[in-house]
């Protein structure tokens, strides 16, 4: 692989002017073709093959009307009023009538009258679902309305017409950009070494946006598609590119020619990308098993940001590179504990397993440095003079904070989990304090009466059992046409309460002739799927990390390491994330609506994610720690310098990882805060924790058993070589003995 990504890399460094413009060409025209022909997204939850979803299309060929969206309307009298009083049923009739009219409106049935008096609640069919509702059919409703509002009622809208949509929180989005370039320029000192990752990353990320848009005219996509892979996109896209032109600096401060250094770091670090990226891809379009289309739309979408991302960084970096020429060479080095600044192979010698990592300008007798150690110097110096207790200390701890993970509840977002100033959490509220929880998601019963002798009479029949199963509050009177009967049902508990879904289950087991769907059925049982894909899953992604971590380092241990670490990084992250927004730790901190269930997709979703991410982190330390056992056979010296080689540039690419996924979190809606939060904490504690803690913990532990691997098993794997071992040496004629080394 290496020598590919070699030649790959020397072509990009020496056409340079031709692969810039051809990046440039492809962003222009998917742009041009995003304006002209793109289409929209929707919020389309469907789960084909489930019994609410069979439902809901015989729902919608027998009752169309039924099967479209519906707005709630509440209208509420002053205080000290009724609203049956002249003056406030007056304005509610007028708003109504006027609400008659108003775009793409099919019907509007009379108001209920809440038993304080003072709420009523009116709903307006609509033909189509929301997702094909005219953009301007519900600020039409809302304007029609608005007599009501001038009158002195009090008017909210809801129902499943409206929802929580996705967007806002730009400016967060780019105080994330802006906090990446500060950790950008401390990495680099160098504003041109700090621009290339941003600007490649915003030329990919604006790519794949307008591409979504291009495919969103022919395939149905969810509004989260594009707002998670702008996320992931934007993350990855600045991390690949950092790794190369880390690399890069590297050898340059080494002496190595500028054409050679571009190609010979896209192949040793783009190796390392190639691999990194592949996992988070896999892991992404593995989200196609649960076999639920918007879910499988939302991971194709990122995984579609992570090949753009490594395409670029493979491409226009080394180009990029070429451009910048000698300005990217280091003029200084930072305060190191080694190896970091000198020459690449300077120290292959090595030092004693038990002799601590010491600055080159350490005395003969190894005395005192003359140069300050660096904190990641001192830092594994101190994980792997005692790595059995700091290992330890490790595993409870996030053992610990994935306590909260054993209570998670999932459930879809509604309504509720809007902003409290949105008129639709507003109503969501009014409709709970006037009418009962269960109006908020009331269930639609289907009966089936081919063969009844009596249609009228097996419809009346049915709605009366169901009337008498225990968590129903209200049974509507059945409506018949073709052979079926439509029942709306109104629980007496909300659409995210665990008994509402025991109460699902209870009317689907009254009559085989009987199916339960609706909004809050179909968010069940989507719910239900998920929760039983996590496990498989999670054993899928766990055993891909096993087998491609095996063939790139050829060993055991590390595998093993890996995979268990992954595991206490998912396992704490949803801890944290129960914590949050179901218990409502520092919910209000970060702007958590409503606390309950937890997003149906966003374990899942988290586990794709992060698993990529893990394996980033974890390619790119442990291989420079392998590299340099490959030279030197000394396990904890090996530990220890490839850790200082590589942490400046896995802590810097963390720090830019969280900053993006936490500017979504303030702004973001209630789909992707979650989403978010999660990948946020759990990035911080993957990094930080497990690969730049556990990892040199375990394998100072190890020590040369961390490099063993069976005979005959090396000789089945095949040998990817993402650290260039088979690339031709190369002159270096280092220029100065304080390049930086990052």
């Amino acid at each position: 692989m290496a020598v590919l990504l070699h030649r790959l890399g020397a072509f990009a460094h020496r056409r340079r002017r031709a692969v810039l413009t051809a990046w440039l060409l492809i962003l222009v025209a998917v742009g041009a073709l995003a304006g002209t022909v793109g289409g929209t997204f929707s919020n389309d939850f469907a789960i084909p093959g489930s019994g609410s979803q069979q439902a809901l299309d015989e729902l919608k060929r027998v009752f169309p009307a039924a099967a479209g969206a519906t707005a709630q309307i509440v209208f509420v009298a002053p205080v000290g009023t009724k609203i049956t009083d002249p003056g406030p049923a007056a304005a509610m009739d007028r708003a109504l009538a006027a609400a008659r009219s108003a775009p793409e409106v099919a019907q509007v049935v009379p108001p209920v009258l809440a038993p304080d008096g003072r709420t009523a609640l009116a709903q307006v069919a609509y033909p189509q679902t929301r997702e094909k509702l005219d953009p301007g059919a519900l600020p039409a409703l809302e304007k029609a309305v608005r007599p009501a509002r001038q009158a002195g009622l009090e008017v909210e809208f809801g129902g499943s017409a409206y929802g929580d949509e996705v967007g806002g929180g730009h400016l967060g989005e780019l105080a994330g950009v802006l906090i990446a370039l500060v950790v950008l320029l401390v990495t680099f000192g160098s504003i041109v070494a700090a621009g290339v990752p941003l600007l490649t990353a915003l030329l990919g990320v604006g790519t794949t946006s307008a591409g979504m848009i291009v495919v969103a005219a022919t395939l149905n996509l969810p509004t989260t598609a594009p707002t998670l892979a702008i996320m992931l996109g934007l993350a990855v896209g600045i991390d690949y590119a950092l790794f190369i032109v880390a690399r890069h600096r590297t050898q340059l401060g080494d002496g190595m020619p500028v054409a050679e250094s571009a190609a010979r770091a896209t192949a040793t670090a783009g190796s390392a990308v190639v691999f990194a990226g592949l996992t988070v891809i896999i892991a992404l379009a593995g989200l196609a098993v649960v076999r639920i289309p918007f879910l499988t739309a939302m991971g194709l979408g990122a995984a579609a940001a992570v090949i753009v991302a490594v395409a670029v960084a493979l491409t226009l970096i080394p180009a990029l590179l070429g451009f910048a020429g000698p300005r990217l060479r280091p003029r200084r080095a930072h305060a190191t504990d080694g190896p970091e600044s000198e020459p690449l192979d300077a120290h292959r010698a090595g030092t004693a397993d038990s002799e601590p990592l010491r600055s080159p300008r350490a005395d003969a007798t190894g005395g005192e440095p003359h140069e300050k150690q660096s904190l990641a110097a001192r830092w594994v110096t101190a994980v792997t003079r005692r790595p059995l207790p700091v290992a330890l200390a490790v595993v409870i701890g996030l053992g610990v904070v994935a306590v909260p993970a054993a209570g998670l509840r999932l459930a879809l977002p509604d309504n509720g989990s809007a902003p409290a100033d949105s008129t639709q959490r507003k109503a969501y509220d009014l409709v709970a304090q006037g009418f009962g929880p269960g109006f908020n998601g009331p269930l639609i019963v289907l009966v089936h009466l081919d063969g009844a002798a009596d249609p009228q009479a097996s419809a009346d029949a049915a709605a009366q059992r169901v009337g008498q199963v225990s968590g129903v509050a209200r049974v509507g009177r059945p409506q018949l046409a073709g052979g079926l009967a439509q029942i709306q049902v109104v629980p007496a508990t909300g659409p995210q309460d665990r008994r509402t879904e025991d109460l699902v289950r209870k009317l689907e087991s009254l009559s085989p002739s009987i199916a339960v769907t609706g909004v809050t059925a179909i968010g069940i049982d989507i719910s239900e799927r998920l929760s039983g894909s996590l496990l498989p899953f999670a054993l899928i992604v766990v055993g891909l990390a096993l087998l491609l971590l095996m063939v790139v380092f050829r060993s055991i241990v590390v595998p093993v390491k890996a995979a268990l670490g992954f595991l206490l990084s998912i396992g704490s992250a949803l801890g944290a994330t129960v914590a949050v927004f179901q218990w409502g730790w520092l919910a209000d901190a970060i702007g958590v609506a409503r606390t309950g269930p937890v997003l149906s997709f966003m374990p899942i979703i988290l586990m794709a994610v992060l698993f990529g991410l893990a394996m980033d982190y974890e390619v790119f330390l442990v291989a420079r720690m392998h590299e340099e056992y490959a030279h030197t056979r000394e396990p904890l010296a090996s530990v220890r310098r490839g850790f200082g080689h590589a942490a400046r540039v896995v802590a810097a690419a963390a720090l830019i990882m969280i900053a993006v996924f936490a500017s979504f979190v303030p702004g973001g809606n209630a789909t992707i805060k979650p989403i978010a939060f999660a990948l946020a904490f759990g990035v911080l504690v993957d990094a930080v924790l497990v690969r730049m803690t556990l990892v040199p913990a375990v394998l100072a532990l190890a020590g040369r058993w961390a490099w063993w691997l069976p005979r005959w098993l090396a000789r089945a794997l095949p040998d990817l070589d993402i650290e260039g071992a088979k690339l031709p040496p190369v002159e270096q004629t280092p220029t100065r003995t304080d390049a930086l080394m990052v």
